[in-house]
């Protein structure tokens, strides 16, 4: 089956409990619900997509381990493609323990197992539906000489590139401004890259700002319930205005805005880049408003219909 857009990054167990605050060091805090569930940064923008009626391919590894193939399934199950999702015998699936508190916020800790024996190997050996598709997306919760030569690769074959840079290095190799197309950076992330304390849209935006001038093409800086901002070389800055929701969970809510803008620029991309933008924000709020990760997000049957017209 032929795949638009090309997903290549990480898969999680996530194991979620939900409590009334963050404990401080050396506390413990009451849990109110706990729940196992399928995560990982990569996998959450390919279930995001393939929701949104995008023909999908993931590249990743797994471990030879029930999550593991409890994993194939679930992405199967979703319309994804698993052709290239791999099985390591020298590394257990990852695990991402998370902590939702009362509001939505959450707090993650990610133990990559299997995610960082994915290699510029695995890759390669997807190179001719990588050639036959239109977007790929990466992220830096597998190892990041892999995420960068899935970008050189796919460049090399005419493909627009997104990079999701997740978790956020201390220092991020020139060449990944290179062969990404556009850099997505929530708040943390911006902040982490250019030591800009982000906080709203004009701190967003001088973020955006900077990681242009580092040599970025086009830097989208998420700001959750917000919005958005842009910036592009010779171009002015926008704000893209977020809409307001009542958040319950808001894990893979930027997983969700990745998806949607590869879908969207895969399917709808004469609509102009800030509209694109705003309707990717519209998917990433409703995210908000279910507990999980990739169980939150929603189908395109289930999601206005005029974010598809």
């Amino acid at each position: 089956m032929s795949c638009d857009v090309v997903v290549v990054g990480s898969c999680n167990i996530d194991q979620i409990a939900y409590a009334p605050r963050l404990p401080s060091v050396g506390e413990t805090v009451h849990g109110t619900k706990y729940e196992v569930g399928f995560g990982g940064k990569g996998a959450n923008q390919s279930v995001a997509a393939a929701k949104l009626g995008a023909k999908v391919l993931m590249v990743a590894k797994v471990g030879d381990d029930a999550n593991g193939y409890e994993y194939i399934k679930n992405m199967e199950s979703l319309g994804v493609n698993v052709d290239h999702i791999t099985i390591s015998k020298e590394a257990c699936t990852g695990v991402a323990p998370i902590t939702v508190v009362d509001g939505g916020a959450n707090s993650i800790i990610i133990f990559p197992g299997a995610n960082m024996l994915l290699s510029s190997k695995d890759v390669a050996r997807a190179a001719s539906a990588i050639k036959a598709a239109k977007v790929m997306v990466c992220q830096l919760e597998i190892n990041e000489e892999t995420s960068l030569y899935a970008l050189k690769s796919a460049k090399e074959v005419g493909l627009m590139t997104i990079l999701n840079p997740a978790p956020a290095p201390s220092n991020i190799s020139d060449e990944f401004f290179k062969y990404s197309d556009i850099i997505c950076p929530n708040e943390n992330e911006a902040s982490l890259l250019t030591g800009i304390d982000v906080v709203d849209k004009v701190s967003g935006t001088a973020a955006a700002e900077k990681l242009v001038e580092m040599g970025c093409n086009t830097c989208v800086v998420t700001l959750g319930e917000n919005g958005c901002v842009f910036a592009k070389a010779n171009m002015k800055s926008q704000h893209v205005p977020g809409i307001k929701v009542e958040a319950i969970d808001t894990t893979g809510a930027g997983d969700a805005f990745i998806g949607a803008l590869a879908y969207f620029l895969c399917y709808f991309k004469d609509l102009g880049f800030v509209e694109i933008l705003s309707r990717s924000c519209k998917v990433a709020a409703q995210s908000v408003t279910k507990n999980g990760t990739q169980t939150s997000y929603r189908s395109k049957n289930q999601l206005p219909v005029a974010l598809f017209q």
